[in-house]
C-alpha cells in the first residue's frame, strides 16, 4: 500500500495510509513524543480495510499486527524520550467468549511494547463514570437492578488509562520548566496516579466522520488529558506523532500548544477531517514545507 494522500504544511504532516508501512519511512530517533489509542483489539470496527487493526479476528491476531508497529515506534522514538497510549480493559460477552468478565488489554499493551525495549515508565487511571457506561452499554454489571437480583455478577465500571513508555538512553533535548511555568499545585494534579477530572465530553467534533455504514463507535481522546501528557513529556518544537490519528486531536492539541505534528489516518473520511481540525489549529501561513530531514 502506497500513501493515498498526503497534506503537509509548516507544521503539520497528515498522511492518508497504512500507519505500520508510514511509519517504517521515518528516520530514527526522529520523534520526540508519541501519543495515541490504538484500535482495542476486535471491540470496535472502524473501516473494512484488512489493514484495519480493528478487524483482527482474535486477540491473538491483533497483537501479531501491533508488534510490527510496536517496534517502528521504538526505532522512530528519540532515546530518552517518551510514548503515551491510551487504554482500557476489555469487557468479555457470553456469545463471544462463552463467559462475563473482563480481558486485560492493557497488561498486553504493557507487555507488548515490553518485549520491544521500552521501559514501563507511568500510569495513570482516568476516572469514566459508571452511569453514563451503564446508559451506554447496559452492562449486566452495572445495572441497579442486578444488585436486587444476585450481586455476585456486580462490578465496578471499566476505567481508562494513560501508560506511558520510556525509550532507553540518554536524552539530549531536556524537557525542563521554571516553577513560573510549572507550579508546584499543577505538578501535584499531574503526579496524582489517578484523573478524577478529565472532562469524557471534551473532544473534537466527531459526527461529520460518521458513514451511513460506519463502524459502531468511535472515541477520540479527551483534549484536556491529550494536553496534560504535552504538558509533561513534550516542550515547545517538538515532534509530536499519532499513529492512529483519527480526526486529528492529538494533532490538534500538539499545534495549539506548539508542538509540531506527524500523524497517520488509514480511514478517508477520519483523513479529511483531521486535516480540516489540524488547519484551524494553526493559522500559520507556511514559510517552508515540515521536513523531517531536520530531524534525522
Amino acid at each position: 500500500m502506497k500513501c493515498l494522500d498526503q497534506v503537509v504544511e509548516q507544521k503539520f504532516a497528515a498522511y492518508h495510509a497504512d500507519c505500520v508501512e508510514l511509519v517504517s519511512s521515518l528516520p530514527d530517533g526522529s520523534v520526540d513524543f508519541i501519543i495515541f489509542s490504538p484500535p482495542f483489539s476486535s471491540l470496535f470496527t472502524y473501516s473494512s480495510s484488512d489493514r484495519d487493526f480493528g478487524n483482527s479476528r482474535s486477540d491473538e491476531e491483533f497483537f501479531e499486527h501491533y508488534q510490527f508497529l510496536s517496534r517502528e515506534l521504538f526505532r522512530v522514538l528519540r532515546p530518552g524520550r517518551n510514548m503515551s497510549v491510551h487504554v482500557m480493559n476489555l469487557p468479555t460477552t457470553k456469545s463471544m467468549h462463552g463467559y462475563i468478565g473482563i480481558r486485560d488489554f492493557r497488561g498486553e499493551v504493557i507487555r507488548a511494547h515490553q518485549s520491544d525495549g521500552f521501559i514501563y515508565h507511568s500510569e495513570v487511571t482516568v476516572w469514566k463514570d459508571p452511569v453514563v457506561a451503564m446508559q451506554r452499554t447496559k452492562a449486566l454489571g452495572l445495572l441497579w437492578k442486578q444488585i436486587q437480583k444476585d450481586s455476585s455478577m456486580s462490578r465496578q465500571g471499566i476505567p481508562d488509562y494513560v501508560v506511558t513508555f520510556r525509550k532507553p538512553g540518554e536524552n539530549t533535548k531536556r524537557i525542563s520548566h521554571t516553577k513560573d511555568e510549572f507550579p508546584v499545585k499543577e505538578w501535584q494534579q499531574l503526579a496524582s496516579p489517578c484523573w478524577m477530572d478529565i472532562k469524557q465530553s471534551n473532544t473534537l467534533n466527531k459526527k461529520a466522520a460518521r458513514e451511513e455504514e460506519d463502524e459502531r463507535h468511535i472515541a477520540p481522546l479527551q483534549l484536556d488529558l491529550i494536553e496534560r501528557c504535552l504538558r509533561l513529556w513534550s516542550a515547545p518544537d517538538d515532534v509530536v506523532l499519532s499513529p492512529f490519528m483519527g480526526i486529528g486531536s492529538e494533532g490538534y492539541v500538539s499545534l495549539q500548544k506548539g508542538r509540531r505534528f506527524i500523524g497517520v489516518e488509514l480511514k478517508r473520511s477520519y483523513f479529511d477531517l483531521a486535516v480540516k481540525y489540524l488547519r484551524e489549529a494553526t493559522s500559520v501561513v507556511p514559510e517552508h514545507q515540515f521536513s523531517l530531514s531536520d530531524q534525522a
